[in-house]
């Protein structure tokens, strides 16, 4: 108050009224500023509560707004015959209010992300949808009125998870597709299947993946775990590329995992090497195939960020949070132990879902893309996931495995 009582501004009882010698002006759109006779300038912000206000609303009936000959503004109601330089709308001002995005964090749930939001103009596909996380994202998004395709290679899980969102809400507007990503040919008849529908596609969700997998080649010869956490992914993109770019602004998020920190793909030469991403029985070991994969996941949404963004689609990966249960273990007990044991201090579905829907729908994030998060939350992935030589590397590596095994290749980018 002192600060005020010496700038001459105490002597007025409302908080909103103005000091002596101040005056209250709008612009043509409706911006409210102080003019400050003695010193003839303008201000923005209120004197005292350092707000900026606007008009609400439209002008009276019979008031129409002019200009007089030395180009201000004035106000004239034609009803009553008179004019002023007053704006007769500043008598139900507004603040202009800065609304600043929610935080998120690891106990942030994917529907409170949506919480309002209406999204029966998207179009999302998610693959591996029919359980865990991936099912939790498609029941999300189709609570908030958009039309999601459940992408699996079990149809008839598929088939329940949808029965199971639509028991949720008869309205949901959800699908389900068959799409195993084992296997190059699935994934072209699935491209082919979706695009016969004609729709756009806003987000695509690459959630699928696999873990401690025994040893085993897909029929297309490479190592399973990093064809489906990876390779399929990339070949799913290149199908689709043309669709993101028509139904921009569109997102891809790609679900990637902190163990990609624990690994490298970088053979003498400093190049992406095939050997270990699909490699021999005798030198596999299911841990280090799967954290090869995920890093491969980072390095991916990198680069197709950087050749999509120019076009209007944009690209992330998220780590879906730590000690979660989820069935990708399946394949090895000792894992399902541990996982079942831990279980009640471990993260719910809904929970790790959040990161995912964060990214493929926060309006902030609009636009951006190249990015990581952990917990809704930005990190600086690992340096090898942040080599864009590195992810050069695996682009050109992955363009020519679909190339070679593929019969009809669409070049991304």
């Amino acid at each position: 108050m002192a600060a005020l009582k010496y700038a001459g501004m105490d002597d007025t009882d409302s908080e909103d009224e103005l000091p002596p010698g101040w005056e209250e002006r709008s612009t043509k759109d409706g911006w409210v500023h102080g003019y400050v006779h003695e010193e003839m300038k303008t201000q923005w912000e209120h004197p005292k509560t350092g707000k900026k206000k606007r008009c609400a609303g439209d002008l009276p009936y019979g008031w129409e707004q002019e200009t007089d000959g030395k180009g201000q503004l004035i106000y004239v109601d034609h009803i009553n015959k008179r004019t002023t330089y007053f704006d007769p709308r500043q008598a139900f001002t507004i603040e202009d209010v800065q609304v600043k995005p929610k935080r998120y964090d690891g106990n942030t749930a994917a529907l409170e992300i949506l919480q309002g939001r209406d999204l029966s103009s998207k179009v999302v596909i998610i693959t591996g949808a029919n359980s865990g996380i991936g099912f939790e994202t498609a029941r999300s998004f189709a609570l908030h009125g958009a039309h999601v395709i459940l992408a699996c290679r079990n149809k008839s899980r598929a088939d329940k998870a949808v029965d199971l969102i639509r028991q949720e809400w008869h309205k949901a507007r959800v699908e389900a597709m068959s799409l195993d990503l084992g296997s190059l040919r699935s994934i072209r008849e699935f491209a082919e299947a979706f695009r016969a529908q004609k729709l756009p596609l806003h987000i695509l969700v690459c959630n699928a993946a696999v873990s401690t997998q025994p040893w085993r080649l897909t029929e297309d010869g490479l190592e399973s775990t990093f064809q489906i956490c990876h390779l399929g992914h990339f070949h799913l993109v290149q199908l689709l590329q043309d669709v993101l770019r028509r139904s921009a602004p569109a997102r891809v998020v790609v679900v990637s995992s902190e163990s990609h920190r624990f690994t490298d793909l970088l053979d003498s030469c400093g190049k992406v090497a095939l050997a270990f991403l699909s490699p021999p029985q005798k030198e596999y070991w299911s841990m280090l195939a799967y954290n090869r994969a995920k890093l491969c996941n980072i390095l991916f949404s990198n680069e197709l960020n950087r050749r999509l963004s120019p076009h209007g689609v944009t690209s992330n990966a998220v780590h879906p949070g730590n000690m979660m249960y989820t069935n990708i273990h399946r394949s090895w007990w000792l894992m399902t132990l541990l996982f079942t044991l831990a279980r009640p201090f471990t993260k719910s579905m809904q929970q790790g879902a959040a990161t995912t829907v964060y990214c493929a729908a926060a309006p902030e994030l609009e636009g951006l893309g190249g990015m990581y998060f952990n917990n809704c939350f930005r990190c600086l992935p690992s340096p090898e996931a942040q080599s864009e030589s590195s992810a050069l590397s695996l682009w050109e590596l992955s363009e020519r495995l679909v190339r070679e095994r593929s019969a009809a290749p669409r070049p991304l980018g």
